[in-house]
């Protein structure tokens, strides 16, 4: 098996294979954070070196992987409590006022569900960071999504992100990945990312009734949702975890 990683600025007609076949690779209600649609919509056309295919040669005509960044100015000593939503608005701002962008943020790396399990996500991260230090940035940054936080929805992420095992890397699959490959976790972004709905929206996303206010624990959430019924909407904000890769 080899595995090509390829940006779409050097093969942009591999761009029609990164909705193929990703198909409940993330939980439905994530699909629905506003800012995803501001990122997602343009990416291919404005950040085409920020984004990357992952192409098995054995079977060429579809994606195994995929993985977006994108670049923003950000000057403040500590990364934004806004996360993924704070990065996806601000890399917009200053691309529409002309700002020099300072470091790049990953915005998603996916493996297609049937292919997990097996090193593709650092084989990715690895990709991300060899491109964006060819770019010129000595900087990557990541909100990352603790892949097993979903596990523990009531633990604190700051408590769950500093679990480390024997050999002193973290617990959480992903932040293992992350550091294994150089990064240094930094803080919780505590409001990364934000879905809101109608308790019609959630029952549609979820499947589950949302019919009681206080907090639901939905599958996949690394949170509770909090329900309110008296005036029909419930509210998701999902914390991450920064971690900073030097080039």
């Amino acid at each position: 098996m080899t595995i090509d990683i390829v940006c779409l600025a050097d093969r942009p007609e591999l761009a029609a294979l990164l909705d193929d076949d990703f198909e409940g690779a993330w939980p439905p209600f994530m699909l629905w954070d506003p800012m995803g649609a501001v990122y997602y919509n343009v990416a291919h056309e404005l950040y085409p070196e920020f984004v990357f295919a992952a192409v098995d040669s054995a079977d060429p005509g579809r994606a195994v992987a995929r993985a977006y960044a994108v670049p923003f100015r950000w000057t403040e000593p500590e990364l934004p409590d806004g996360g993924w939503d704070r990065v996806i608005q601000r890399a917009t701002i200053g691309r529409l006022t002309g700002a020099e962008p300072t470091i790049v943020s990953a915005i998603e790396i996916c493996i297609r569900p049937d292919r997990r399990g097996g090193g593709l996500s650092a084989l990715m991260l690895d990709a991300m960071r060899q491109a964006v230090a060819k770019q010129g940035y000595d900087t990557l940054v990541a909100p990352v999504r603790p892949n097993g936080k979903h596990t523990r929805p009531d633990l604190p992420m700051a408590e769950y992100a500093a679990q480390v095992r024997a050999d002193g890397l973290p617990v959480d699959p992903w932040l293992r990945v992350h550091v294994r490959a150089g990064g240094r976790i930094e803080r919780v972004a505590t409001r990364s990312m934000t879905i809101a709905g109608t308790l019609a929206d959630w029952r549609r996303w979820t499947g589950l009734p949302f019919d009681t206010s206080g907090p639901v624990h939905v599958p996949g959430a690394l949170v509770p949702v909090h329900c309110d019924v008296t005036h029909d909407h419930a509210v998701y904000v999902e914390p991450n975890v920064w971690v900073r890769h030097r080039l």
